[in-house]
C-alpha cells in the first residue's frame, strides 16, 4: 500500500493514512488501500482494537482530495462517494473497537472517518468541520448522517450550512469527540484506553458494540428486544462463565473468547 501504513503490536492494529504533503486528504487510491485494510482486519482474530490516525504533526485527514475532485462528472462524484461509505461503514462496523486518534484537523472526509470509529479521542490542536458547502456540494462520505447522530441535528446543521471549523474542546463539549488529550499524549492516551479495553471480554465487547450500532435503526422496543436475544446468547460462551467464577472466587479472570 502506498499511502496507508499498518502495524499490529500486541493485539493492538494501528492504521496510519501516510500522505502528509497533502496533509492525509482522501483521494480514491486511499480510499481503496483503506477499504483492503478494513477488509482485512475485519477477519483478523490477533487484532481486537484498531487505532486510526493521520501521519505528521498537522493533519489527520484534511478531507477529501479536492484536486482529484474538481473535475469529475456527477457519475464519477456519485462512485467516490460510494466508495468512502462502503469503506466507512467497515470501519464502523468491524467486531474490533475502532479509536480514532484525530492528531491535527479532521475536516471534510476526516471528519467523517473519524466519526465512523467507535470513540475518538483528539489533541488539542486537533480541528473539525464540513466545509463541503463553502465548495458548492454537500457531505458526501457519512457526514449529513452520522454527525447529526453525535451532536444532534440542530448543531450538526450549523456546522454544515456555516462551514464553521470548531477546536477539539468545542468538539469535546458538543459531543463530537470523548476525550482531549495533549498533543504529545496522544497516542499512550489511545493505547491506554486500548489496553483498558483489551482487559474486558473481548467478545462481549465486540456484542455490545453490534447492538449499540444496530440499535440506532430502530425503535426502542425493538432495540431493547435485540438486546435481550443478545444479552441471553452471551450466556453460552466460555467468557460468561469464567468472568463470573473468577467475580465470585475474587479473582481475576481469563477472558479468551473473541
Amino acid at each position: 500500500m502506498n499511502n496507508v501504513i499498518l502495524e499490529v503490536a500486541e493485539q493492538i492494529a494501528t492504521v496510519t493514512i501516510n500522505r502528509p504533503k497533502s496533509l492525509n486528504a482522501l483521494n480514491t487510491e486511499t480510499l481503496t488501500e483503506l477499504n483492503a485494510c478494513f477488509t482485512e482486519l475485519e477477519k483478523r482474530k490477533d487484532v481486537r482494537v484498531v487505532i486510526l490516525t493521520g501521519a505528521g504533526a498537522k493533519s489527520f485527514v484534511a478531507g477529501a482530495d479536492i484536486s482529484e475532485m474538481v473535475n469529475a462528472t456527477p457519475a464519477e462524484g456519485r462512485a467516490m462517494s460510494l466508495l468512502a461509505l462502503e469503506t466507512f461503514n467497515k470501519l464502523e462496523n468491524m467486531p474490533q473497537v475502532t479509536i480514532a486518534a484525530v492528531n491535527g484537523y479532521a475536516l471534510g472526509g476526516g471528519c467523517e472517518i473519524c466519526m465512523s470509529c467507535d470513540i475518538r479521542v483528539a489533541a488539542e490542536n486537533a480541528v473539525f468541520g464540513q466545509p463541503e458547502c463553502g465548495l458548492g456540494i454537500i457531505p458526501g462520505f457519512g457526514g449529513t448522517q452520522r454527525l447529526a447522530r453525535l451532536i444532534g441535528k440542530g448543531r450538526a446543521k450549523e456546522l454544515i450550512f456555516t462551514c464553521d471549523k470548531i477546536d477539539a474542546q468545542e468538539a469535546y463539549r458538543v459531543g463530537l469527540v470523548n476525550k482531549v488529550v495533549p498533543a504529545e499524549e496522544l497516542m499512550d492516551a489511545c493505547r491506554k484506553m486500548a489496553a483498558k479495553i483489551l482487559s474486558k471480554g473481548s467478545y462481549a465487547v465486540s456484542m455490545a458494540k453490534s447492538v449499540i450500532n444496530a440499535g440506532m435503526d430502530m425503535d426502542l422496543t425493538n432495540g431493547l428486544k435485540m438486546e435481550a436475544d443478545a444479552f441471553g446468547f452471551t450466556f453460552s460462551t466460555h467468557d460468561k462463565k469464567e468472568g463470573m467464577t473468577a467475580f465470585l472466587e475474587k479473582r481475576s479472570a481469563d477472558l479468551t473468547d473473541f
